[in-house]
């Protein structure tokens, strides 16, 4: 008989975590996304909207210099009126100004549009063809003989230069049409120099390649200095509009937050009375139920059910008392009614009113107050509410048998401090923010019997807060606990020093009166020595 075989292990792989991308990866992504697809749509490789601003730029500085290009023709035409026919002179000259002025007038055209549209491409076209009929109009005088004299030569170099400079600084924006207005002017020298066959001529021929080949490299150069501008104005502008639109999120998630604070209030506000009213009703019956005021039980058990009914509407009133107080300091509404009140004695009578609760626990609390402290500027409540949290907590967690120190003293600084300090079972470090939030409670807590909300050291330390003092918690698992609140000088109230001089008199001095005088010391003369002489 065959055996079965033996089932495979099966091993399951460890599962790779979710790389969630950071918001910056997620934004350079967008970024190199919309730059391909605008690449795509583009016909000079860059954004529509660099092409806009570029051709924007470029008639602008047309129109700018149309004054310095008009003055630079008319120079021209009447330096050769003296070397050509005045008459051919003065035709080139109107036929160069007539493209200058069509030239200006398209720029107007395409600058007097709110936005660009499809026809991008048109308009580029058409300024290079502009430009090209430009640079043409230069060559027909810069070409025509003028002899071949080093002057004649040396003018014509110069000439072409300044027109090739002008141009390429004029059409820097848009680099084909620069090279469309200079191109002509320097090919049709360059053939002119070769063609006379001079050593001088060659070199002149090759000067002005090497200055068109400079000019076309200075062109570019301020076209890609103009774009890189235009991709930091756009990363900047999205940038802000990423920024505003994060402010507009925020924004409306902090009226949502405060929306939800004010609902929160007032339903605190209307639920607590709606709780308190029959809170008080079952906390006073059972109080009389308990009591037996009225007589004996039938049965003892309910004794000690309604014992139990008034120990647990006494531990929800503390609860919903302890929820609204943090409610209170959360939304700014909790009001200090401040007073001189002596902490010493605060702590005092703290420690008695819960040295029943630490007896039956068999917990021994010591006092160790320095004597003859002031009184400090606080409210009295507020030091009450502070020293009942931190030593109830004390005595929750202490465990049967344990101990617990009270102290009162002065700080380095001339302030006050509380400190209480158990031997109980102590907190994790890493637990300690999450006991200092509210309805924060530690491992200990929670294994506890004794399970509260978790706000009693929450509202401690807002109170103290409140004050301008400090809160410190230091703890040790199995070793126990400390609590140490310091009130600033600021709040303590030293005595007094005695005055040095004497207090003015109530009333003023009044002038010495001759006549009152004698007659004050006639009243005051014994009457049995009249006559006597004395």
């Amino acid at each position: 008989m065959s055996t079965p075989a033996d089932k495979p292990e099966v091993v399951e792989l460890p599962v790779a975590p979710a790389i969630v991308p950071s918001a910056r990866h997620r934004r350079a992504a967008t970024q190199r996304v919309r730059e391909a697809r605008d690449r795509l749509t583009s016909t000079s490789g860059t954004r529509p909207a660099f092409d806009h601003e570029l051709l924007r730029q470029y008639a602008q500085t047309r129109l700018s210099a149309s004054f310095v290009v008009m003055l630079l023709v008319v120079s021209a035409g009447v330096l050769f009126g003296f070397w050509m026919a005045p008459a051919s002179a003065a035709a080139w000259t109107f036929g160069t100004l007539c493209i200058h002025v069509v030239i200006i007038y398209n720029c107007n055209t395409y600058l007097k549009k709110s936005s660009f549209s499809s026809s991008t491409r048109k308009w580029r076209a058409r300024f290079i063809l502009l430009d090209l009929l430009y640079g043409l109009c230069w060559t027909t005088i810069l070409v025509h003989p003028a002899g071949s004299d080093p002057v004649a030569n040396t003018l014509m170099m110069f000439l072409m230069l300044l027109v090739v400079a002008v141009s390429s600084m004029l059409a820097a924006s848009l680099p084909i049409a620069a090279f469309a207005a200079t191109a002509p002017v320097t090919s049709a020298i360059a053939l002119k120099f070769a063609i006379d066959g001079t050593f001088n001529n060659y070199v002149l021929a090759v000067l002005a390649l090497v200055a068109e080949g400079y000019f076309a490299l200075l062109a570019y150069r301020l076209h890609t200095t103009t774009l890189a501008t235009l991709e930091a104005r756009a990363e900047k502008d999205a940038l802000i509009g990423e920024l505003e639109q994060a402010k507009a999120i925020s924004d409306e998630a902090r009226h949502r937050a405060e929306s939800a604070n004010v609902a929160k209030s007032r339903f605190l506000a209307q639920m607590s009375h709606e709780l308190r009213t029959p809170l008080n009703a079952i906390l006073g019956f059972s109080e009389v139920m308990k009591s037996e005021i009225f007589g004996e039980h039938a049965v003892a058990v309910y004794k000690s059910y309604s014992a139990d009914i008034h120990n647990s509407g006494v531990h929800l009133l503390n609860l919903i008392n302890e929820i609204l107080d943090l409610s209170r300091i959360e939304a700014g509404r909790y009001e200090l009614n401040e007073e001189a009140v002596s902490l010493a004695h605060v702590v005092a009578d703290c420690h008695h009113l819960l040295k029943l609760r630490a007896s039956s626990r068999g917990i021994t609390i010591h006092e160790v107050f320095e004597q003859g402290m002031p009184r400090i500027w606080g409210d009295e409540r507020a030091t009450r509410q502070i020293v009942l949290n931190l030593l109830s907590n004390s005595i929750k967690f202490t465990p049967q048998g344990g101990e617990i120190w009270l102290k009162v003293g002065w700080t380095a600084s001339g302030g006050q401090y509380l400190s209480v300090k158990d031997s109980g079972s102590g907190i994790a470090e890493d637990e300690i923010p999450i006991v200092l939030a509210s309805f924060g409670q530690g491992s200990n807590s929670i294994k506890s019997a004794e399970q509260g909300a978790g706000l009693g050291l929450p509202i401690a330390k807002s109170l103290i807060d409140m004050h301008g003092g400090t809160f410190t918690l230091r703890s040790k698992l199995r070793i126990g606990t400390e609590v140490i609140v310091t009130f600033p000088p600021e709040r303590v109230m030293s005595a007094l020093a005695p005055m040095g001089e004497e207090a003015p008199p109530l009333q003023p001095p009044q002038a010495a009166d001759p006549a009152a005088e004698e007659r004050r010391r006639l009243r005051n003369k014994p009457i049995m020595n009249a006559g006597t002489g004395l």
